[in-house]
This record gives structure tokens, sequence and C-alpha cells, in this order.
């Protein structure tokens, strides 16, 4: 038993001894890695500092610092390795990565998935940041598409993160993509007016308003024969299709034309509903039957 006890403090003392004697190494190592850490980084600025007048596209620059700045901290990550264990050679650090790589990936799918995906996304370039883009439920202008996720400004002020991989599979609408845009509003007016008076109306109001673009040309056409109304669809383009832009043009149109249709005397009705009393008796229906009848607003609030 004291043999056995004494081989084991043998053992433990040979292993203190090799670790006391690899400090110096792993200090080394760890001041060699913290040191390309921060040329990594300086690297990268450096890049994107010299690529900012000959690159137009925000996303390539972000793309080629981050990969270059993962060379720089791989290299760095193989030299103190090989400071640590001066034994090892190159291919022994090949294999030790790609044993290491394959666990890695199965442990850490996810985020392997979303960090491929943030890439392709940069290359590809579908948004770009400041964009305004529309995906699923949430709608906002992109604040900075990360390795991981992709950050999304509210227009209420609101960030809300989406994983990469979900933007780079699913369907996102981009609303900034192109420098014009193409609005549309639907106005009903009386079955007794003259459609195509209203309709030129409607479009003197639309290119009076200050903003809509001459090409394409505005536009009104008819697009349906509601029981109360017909339906006629102003359709103007714009330039930039921000959010901001879209609402206050939006409103600038409607009061222009509802403000033409009034001075023009173009009627411009709400819904109605007929509604038939009933009363017990025969003589009381045919009596109600005869009398006119009573219209009130679908929405009696609206009055």
């Amino acid at each position: 038993m004291n043999t056995n006890l004494s081989i084991a403090w043998s053992k433990m003392q040979v292993m203190l001894n090799h670790f006391i004697a690899l400090l110096p190494n792993i200090a080394l190592a760890l001041l060699v890695f913290f040191g390309f850490l921060i040329i990594a980084r300086l690297v990268k600025d450096l890049l994107q500092y010299l690529l900012r007048d000959r690159l137009h596209t925000q996303n390539l620059k972000v793309v080629l610092g981050r990969l270059i700045q993962g060379a720089v901290i791989l290299i760095g990550a193989f030299i103190a390795l090989s400071i640590v264990m001066p034994s090892l050679k190159a291919d022994d650090l090949v294999q030790l990565f790609g044993v290491s790589g394959v666990a890695i990936g199965f442990a850490f799918r996810d985020i392997l998935q979303n960090f491929l995906s943030g890439v392709l996304i940069l290359l590809t370039q579908p948004f770009q940041i400041d964009d305004q883009i529309v995906y699923q439920d949430y709608e906002g202008t992109v604040e900075n598409i990360q390795t991981r996720a992709t950050t999304i400004r509210t227009y209420d002020n609101r960030r809300i993160v989406i994983p990469n991989s979900e933007l780079f599979t699913n369907s996102v609408l981009v609303n900034t993509a192109f420098e014009k845009r193409r609005l549309q509003y639907d106005i009903g007016i009386h079955y007794d007016e003259d459609i195509d008076q209203a309709s030129q109306l409607i479009l003197e109001a639309m290119q009076e308003t200050e903003g809509v673009l001459e090409d394409p040309a505005p536009e009104v056409i008819v697009v349906d024969l509601a029981p109360s109304t017909v339906n006629l669809r102003a359709r103007w383009w714009m330039d930039p299709p921000r959010r901001s832009d879209v609402l206050e043009m939006t409103s600038k149109i409607l009061k222009a034309v509802k403000h033409k249709l009034m001075t023009h005397g173009v009627d411009m009705p709400y819904p109605t509903q007929q509604i038939l009393m009933q009363t017990q008796g025969e003589q009381d229906q045919e009596s109600l039957l005869q009398s006119p009848r009573i219209a009130v607003p679908a929405n009696p609030s609206a009055q």
C-alpha cells in the first residue's frame, strides 16, 4: 500500500515539475495570443479604413474585415500552441483542429449555422445596413448584421434580434431596395357621380402634390363596385421610399384628394344599412312595409 502511494506521489511530482517548467511557455503563449488578438483588431480596422473609398457596399467591407481578423487569430492560436508544446508539428496541429472542429460543429451547430448565414448575407447582400425590411410580423430599419444575428430597430424605437439563419432561409421584404416605390389608396365615390370626372380630379390632386414623381406618372383605375360606392384606386410613385416619407406623402395625397373632390361637389358616401322593424300582426306589418325605410350609418359612431 505504501509502495503504491509512493509511486503515485512520484508521478504527481513529475507532472507538477513538468507543469512548472511549462509555466514560462504558457505565459509567453498567452501573451502572444493576446497580442495577435490586438493585431487582428488593428488589421481589421486598417483594412476597412483603406477600403472606405474603394468599395461602395458596407457589407463587403465587414466581411473582408472579419475574415482577415479570423485568419490572424487562427495564426496566433497556432503559434501559441507551438510555444507551449514545441514538439507539436504542423500536421499534428491540423489533425487536432480537424477533430476539434467536428466536435465543435456538432455541439454548436446552431451557432455555426447562424455564423455562416451571416457571412452569406454580408456577401450576397439581399439587404444592407440602414435598409428597411419586413420579416414576418417584424418591420424596421437594419441596425447591424452580426455574425450570429441581425438587429432591427422598429419604427416605435424598439430593437428586434433575429437569427441570421432565419433571415437567410425565409422570405424578407426589403422596402428600400430600389430608389422609387409605388404607393396606392382606394377612394370611394357615389354611384351617381361621373367616374371620369372623379378620376381626373384625383389625378390632378396627385399631380399637384409636391414629391409625387412625374415618371412613372400617377394613375387612377376602377378596382371595385362596392354595395354603396365605386372604388377608385389612386397610384403614385415617390422617392425615397422610407417609412417616414411614405406616411407623410400618403397624408398629403389624401388631404389633397378630399379637398379636390369636395370643392367640385363629388360625393364620397359612407356605407349604409337598411333596417326593417317587424311587429306582431299582419296589419302592422303591411303598414310598416308601406312606410319609408330608415337608412342609418353602418358605423353610427362615425357621425
